[in-house]
């Protein structure tokens, strides 16, 4: 590349490098199929105040621009890699993340979809015995609203795209225990007593105190949710990890945590000096007593 980092945070395992500048610049700088896995979640063109973008285009602008980035991103991902495109949308306007999931489709396979719950309400009565509720469950986080014709909107879509839809994913890297251990002597499959998550994950949002002080970015999503993509793919195939639209960089603290070559691109100075920031620490809690050595 002929672009300089913005950042270095080395680790043990891996290095994880910070671009500041436009997406489509540094991703013209890769070579092609170079990269493993994108894990990344575009601006939603809903409105939403961030500080340097401007997210409220015409719609047909917006489409065409996210066909020029995926574009980008294709040339890059190598024959067996994915990008996890985790888009939003909001009840005024329910067609945003399906336009999104169409602008990509001349240049990459929907290989899965996957719905990112935020908050779910667990009944007690259907959880059953086994799961030990008292009463029923509510958890994770949702922006209410006020209104007569929508419901809350406690879910984003999380499009899985590759190259030729033949990707091989390690599916019970992100595997979940069967409820009823009967079930594993019934299959093959249930080797370890791990089934499949399937495409509906769970991950809250981190409780917070202070908004502008722990979640400074006002679209942002857990570092657990690329943290899950990444071991889907297969953490051995992962030798280099890209997010273009890293934002206060929740898919580098995964990478950070999981010992993953990385390189993410951000076109604000501040949300990228909080993604540095969080990196290091996180680097530092994954790997306490090693050293963990940063440059800008």
């Amino acid at each position: 590349m002929t672009t300089e980092p913005y950042a270095i945070v080395q680790t043990p395992r891996a290095q994880l490098s910070f671009h500041l500048g436009d997406c489509l610049t540094i991703l013209a700088e890769l070579r092609p199929h170079s990269v493993d896995a994108i894990v990344t979640s575009p601006p939603y063109n809903l409105g939403i105040r961030y500080r340097t973008y401007e997210d409220r285009r015409p719609r047909a602008e917006y489409l065409e621009w996210t066909a020029t980035w995926v574009k980008a991103a294709a040339r890059v991902l190598r024959p067996h890699g994915s990008l996890f495109l985790n888009v939003g949308s909001m009840p005024s306007d329910p067609w945003a993340a399906m336009d999104v999931a169409m602008a990509v489709r001349p240049f990459l396979h929907l290989q899965n979809t996957i719905h990112w719950v935020k908050s779910i309400v667990i009944e007690r009565d259907s959880a059953g015995a086994r799961a030990g509720l008292a009463r029923d469950l509510a958890v994770g986080h949702y922006k209410p609203i006020n209104s007569v014709r929508f419901l809350n909107d406690c879910h984003e879509f999380l499009f899985h795209f590759t190259p030729a839809g033949v990707t091989p994913l390690e599916r019970r890297a992100i595997g979940v225990r069967y409820q009823d251990e009967t079930n594993i002597a019934r299959w093959r499959a249930a080797a370890g007593g791990l089934r499949c998550r399937g495409n509906t994950w769970f991950v809250p949002y981190d409780t917070i105190k202070y908004r502008d002080r722990d979640r400074p970015h006002p679209a942002t999503f857990p570092s657990r949710l690329p943290e899950y993509c990444l071991r889907l793919h297969g953490l051995t195939r992962l030798h280099l990890v890209v997010d273009p639209f890293l934002g206060i960089g929740s898919t580098a603290v995964a990478c950070a945590r999981l010992g993953v070559p990385f390189l993410g691109i951000e076109i604000d100075r501040g949300y990228l000096d909080e993604a540095v920031a969080r990196t290091r620490d996180a680097a530092a809690a994954a790997a306490p007593g090693d050293a963990v050595t940063a440059s800008e």
